[in-house]
């Protein structure tokens, strides 16, 4: 992974392969952002209009190259737009110069060393350009060869490997905050970037096993306590929901309890996530051209696992727990099938319908066990409904909740720290859809409003009293489409800085 560190050396005399600074899309034109001043000044004060030149304007996501001037070590400029341009008395949001940080970071691929010339405000400023840096430069070649026939990766022959060191210009060494912002982007960076691994990592490598294993290996690194149940310990507890939906595969269901605890801490989180780590819709098969990417259905546990390893390596003051329900949904001869009875961990029985509503029968058992602990708050994560896709597009996840106040305050906390995210809310006329004859409640109710029907359901599962909301990430888990700003193609680990934020949000007592 990309290395980080902060200096306040003077850009010219700096050995790199490239310089990076800002530019802003201005009232009349593109304006160079500060932190550029050095460059600006050897361009005769004129960069802005060569810029314009070349064809930049500014807007965010824009990439313009151009020769460093005479007298610089380092032999490229890259400038990257900001987007526009804030008032004379306003700083560049941190999105806004995380996202710059991230496009940079991905042309410089293969690059040694790159100098980010950004906007440094404040420690805030630092922290979102290293974000933005580490994020930026994730790559995933883990299955590529090198055309040996030696499977190596490519990283050992073309040299496209990612940055592999990135200087913070104008942050300061010495300075706490300067640090303290630097080794959070790192430690959230790096959990973020293991979420993304684990969801662009083949179906059958990662099966419920296998991430119970890596969830094991990452307890024993950073302190924190772990209980696996298999197939035979769920069935002794009754864990209908997730024995349900992972009957039918071959390789057994987990259930992953995962609990950092701080001696300090007076609050206690618990998160909860979907890791269906394949989805074929079971007996109720998905359509041809909607199998290819069910890797990512174990997205919402990524996030969980990531967000609790951060807390720990923050050493946070709260207590955190997560759950991780795992499963493979697959369909045999032993599958659940449409119209069978689970009874679940809580004791309630569901009448399956559809055997692509797995999500909600794994989860369903998770929030309960999470619940008998009576966490001040429980927040679940999964991608869990289409509907919600049509509903709010590829890039923003619903928030859902039993509290309308918790649920702004989980918005604001996605939108603080850049995930886009909306607040939806949970009609009770559409909790009679799922009415059953046979059972306790269905699993499919009204086919408009799916993606609400789905939190409906959830909710029955969470314990009497106990503050929770849900985060359907079925849009901006897996980017399909080209890469942008510092989100790669593919696993995105959308909602671990959500729930990292919640954590320290509950931390410093600002969460209720």
């Amino acid at each position: 992974m990309t290395a980080l560190t902060l200096s306040t050396s003077a850009a010219p005399g700096l050995r790199a392969d490239a310089i990076v600074i800002g530019v802003a899309k201005g009232a009349k034109g593109p304006v160079v952002a500060p932190g550029a001043e050095a460059v600006d000044t050897a361009y005769d004060g004129k960069l802005a209009a060569v810029l314009e030149t070349l064809g930049a304007s500014g807007a965010e996501g824009e990439l313009t190259k151009l020769p460093a001037p005479a007298g610089f070590k380092a032999p490229l400029v890259i400038a990257v737009g900001l987007g526009a341009e804030p008032g004379p008395d306003a700083d560049y949001e941190a999105e806004a110069l995380r996202r710059a940080a991230g496009v940079a970071a991905r042309a410089l691929a293969g690059a040694k060393k790159a100098a980010f010339a950004l906007p440094v405000e404040d420690a805030a400023a630092v922290g979102a350009i290293g974000e933005g840096v580490l994020l930026g430069a994730y790559s995933f070649d883990t299955y590529k060869d090198n055309g040996a026939g030696n499977g190596k990766s490519l990283k050992a022959k073309n040299g496209r490997a990612p940055l592999a060191d990135g200087v913070l210009l104008g942050g300061k060494p010495r300075d706490a905050a300067h640090k303290a912002a630097l080794a959070r982007a790192t430690a959230v960076s790096e959990e973020l970037n293991r979420a993304r691994d684990l969801v662009n990592t083949p179906p059958n490598d990662l099966t419920p096993a296998a991430f119970a294993a890596i969830a094991q290996g990452a307890a024993k690194e950073h302190g924190l306590k772990i209980q696996v149940l298999d197939d035979k310990a769920l069935a002794k507890d009754g864990y209908g929901g997730i024995l349900g939906v992972g009957g039918g595969s071959a390789a057994t269901p987990r259930l992953v309890k995962l609990s950092y605890t701080h001696a300090d801490a007076d609050k206690h989180l618990a998160f909860v996530g979907k890791g269906i780590t394949y989805d074929s819709g079971g007996i109720s098969l998905k359509p041809a051209g909607h199998n290819e990417t069910m890797k990512c259905d174990m997205s919402g546990a990524a996030a969980v696992f990531a967000a609790v390893v951060v807390a720990a390596r923050l050493g946070l003051p709260v207590n955190v727990t997560g759950w991780l329900a795992l499963a493979e949904n697959m369909p045999s001869g032993t599958a659940v099938r449409p119209g069978d009875v689970l009874r679940m961990y809580s004791g309630k029985t569901v009448e399956v319908l559809n055997t692509d509503a797995e999500g909600r029968l794994v989860l369903a058992d998770a929030l309960w066990a999470a619940s008998a602990e009576q966490p001040d708050a429980i927040v679940d994560v999964a991608t869990l409904t289409g509907a919600m896709m049509l509903a709010l597009g590829s890039r923003t996840f619903a928030v859902m909740g039993n509290d309308d106040a918790f649920r702004s305050a989980v918005h604001e906390a996605a939108q603080e720290v850049g995930e886009p995210a909306w607040p939806m809310p949970l009609p009770e006329h559409l909790r009679k859809g799922m009415d059953s004859p046979t059972a306790d409640i269905a699993n499919m109710g009204e086919r408009m409003g799916g993606g609400l029907v789905a939190g409906l359901f959830l909710r029955e599962f969470v314990g009497e009293g106990i503050t929770w909301a849900h985060l359907d990430i079925a849009g901006p888990a897996f980017n399909e489409g080209g890469a942008f700003g510092y989100t790669p193609k593919g696993g995105t680990g959308s909602a671990v800085r959500t729930l990292v934020r919640l954590a320290e949000l509950t931390a410093e007592g600002d969460l209720g």
